[in-house]
């Protein structure tokens, strides 16, 4: 389990489609959004990155009905742009009309991990409401270290099935003991297979990377849609080029002014608000695995079924046993959308029963596990990306023992297991670059921050944070459930965003959907 990772839900925005990357052609300036703020003058390019931003992307099909492909290069590290590149996927789907094309609309499914091209082709550019696609051109760009993106890699496929496995809520020195050394050698891992690229994963280097592909794209701004950590990646982009940031889109806000503790200790919260809810749902039918009267009853319920994994794990008829660490996986990975709810009823029907398939199958959604046993490296980037742009939660056990209290007083459910999940970035052989910091993107163009009152992985406090910060920053809320509110069926919400990326004008201070 690992839950530094604020991921977009897993059954649409991590959809993956096959695809061979290849070179590329620009197009079009975009049209910039309206603003009766003053506008930041935009910088020049430095010198020493002109050669990149003036390269030429040779787009061709890339064997995906409809989508284009190309390779894009960036330097390895900004600082010295002359000491090698990186090379960087990137996929489109021209806009198909009618109505004048508005320029590229950058999309970004969050993670960090999460593989932009393959939320493109398999979600947003057909799911996305038909306005949108037919003025704008979709894109997206594997950010660097994840996917088709010169990917971080760090484990074989039995190592991960390991490393899933190690009891995250230990009882003893022993059992502390033996889940640091699962860190360690997760992250001995990472560095003996990309100890190159290790140091250049962060958000704002991937940020810097999506300013050149905006130019090659010949945009004069970025428009961009980026959910949960997408938003991240979006506020950052906005602090570093605010005269080029256009109709930005931030759905499931992260707040960069925390600290990792809190972020860990705030979405131990988050998934203890999602599973009330689920919960309270869940004990209204007669159905229900954790009983028919209450959602505490229902909590204590799910605290003995891991309890009784932990002491003995249950077949899953593979050779794969369920334990607690995949247990809590799968039940974690079924609060980030609502509609996974009957899925996550049956599979806990199935464990109370002795049947660990269904829970062992949302686990391996979450962890991106094929039927084969090899991993997509989503987890790899994640905790690439994460212990890179912010120092550790945690650095000893004796410091996660110390803070064991706040965590289950967010999460009497899911406490125990978030906090030592933190320590992940303890033996993180690479030293963070980034800092909490608000973002204040002064200059930019209106900045749409989208909150989900019941949102698990990024609390709604997050994205009143994050337009509160914002210079431009206007909230807006949905009253719901699951994580992120764009594309999933709320009216309001999808209208109120149409709007604003077909004619720039954000919705109302303070408007909220139910």
């Amino acid at each position: 389990m690992d839950t530094r990772r604020p991921l977009r839900t897993l059954a649409i925005a991590l959809g993956t489609a096959g695809l061979l990357i290849s070179g590329c052609s620009s197009g079009s300036s975009t049209t910039s959004a309206s603003s009766s703020a003053p506008r930041a003058a935009a910088s020049p390019v430095p010198a020493a990155l002109k050669t990149f931003y003036a390269q030429h992307l040779s787009w061709r099909d890339c064997g995906v009905t409809g989508f284009q492909c190309a390779t894009m290069k960036a330097p390895l590290d900004y600082a010295k742009p002359d000491d090698g590149e990186i090379k960087l996927a990137v996929s489109r789907k021209r806009a198909t009309g009618p109505g004048k094309r508005i320029g590229s609309l950058l999309v970004n499914p969050g993670g960090p991990g999460g593989s932009a091209i393959g939320y493109l082709q398999g979600y947003a550019a057909i799911g996305y409401p038909a306005q949108v696609r037919a003025r704008y051109d979709m894109v997206a760009i594997d950010p660097r270290g994840v996917a088709r993106s010169e990917p971080v890699e760090c484990l074989t496929g039995p190592q991960m099935d390991a490393y899933t496995q190690v009891d995250q809520t230990p009882d003893d020195a022993g059992e502390v003991t033996a889940l640091s050394g699962a860190f360690k050698k997760f992250a001995t891992g990472c560095e003996q297979r990309s100890g190159e690229i290790l140091p250049h994963v962060s958000t704002v280097e991937t940020a810097r990377d999506m300013d050149i592909l905006r130019a090659l794209l010949g945009d004069d701004q970025l428009n961009y849609v980026g959910a949960s950590y997408g938003t991240f990646l979006g506020a950052t982009y906005a602090e570093l080029f605010p005269a080029r940031s256009g109709r930005l889109v931030l759905d499931g806000a992260m707040d960069p002014s925390l600290p990792s503790v809190e972020i860990n200790r705030d979405q131990t919260a988050g998934f203890e608000t999602a599973f009330q809810s689920f919960a309270g749902d869940c004990v209204k039918k007669a159905d229900c695995p954790l009983g028919t009267t209450s959602a505490s009853d229902a909590a204590n319920r799910l605290k003995q079924l891991f309890a009784g994994l932990d002491a003995k794990p249950i077949p899953t008829g593979g050779p794969r046993k369920l334990g607690e660490s995949l247990a809590t996986t799968g039940v974690i990975a079924a609060m980030y959308d609502e509609s996974a709810w009957p899925q996550l009823r049956e599979a806990l029907t199935a464990a109370e029963k002795g049947d660990g398939s269904g829970l062992l199958s949302l686990a391996d959604s979450y962890y991106e596990r094929e039927p084969n046993g090899t991993y997509a490296n989503l987890m790899y980037a994640n905790a690439a990306v994460n212990c890179i742009d912010l120092p550790p939660a945690f650095t000893t056990s004796k410091a996660v023992t110390q803070a064991l209290p706040t965590f289950e007083k967010a999460s009497p459910v899911f406490g125990k297991g978030f906090a030592w999940a933190s320590l992940n970035c303890a033996y993180w052989p690479v030293r963070a670059t980034g800092t909490p910091h608000r973002i204040k993107a002064e200059g930019a163009a209106p900045i749409v921050v989208v909150g989900t009152t019941r949102d698990p992985a990024t609390p709604y406090k997050w994205a009143k944070a994050l337009a509160g910060q914002l210079s431009s920053g206007t909230l807006l809320t949905y009253e719901g459930d699951g994580h992120t509110a764009y594309g999933r069926g709320s009216d309001c919400i999808d209208t109120a965003i149409n709007t604003y990326l077909l004619e720039g004008t954000p919705p109302s201070a303070g408007k909220k959907c139910s």
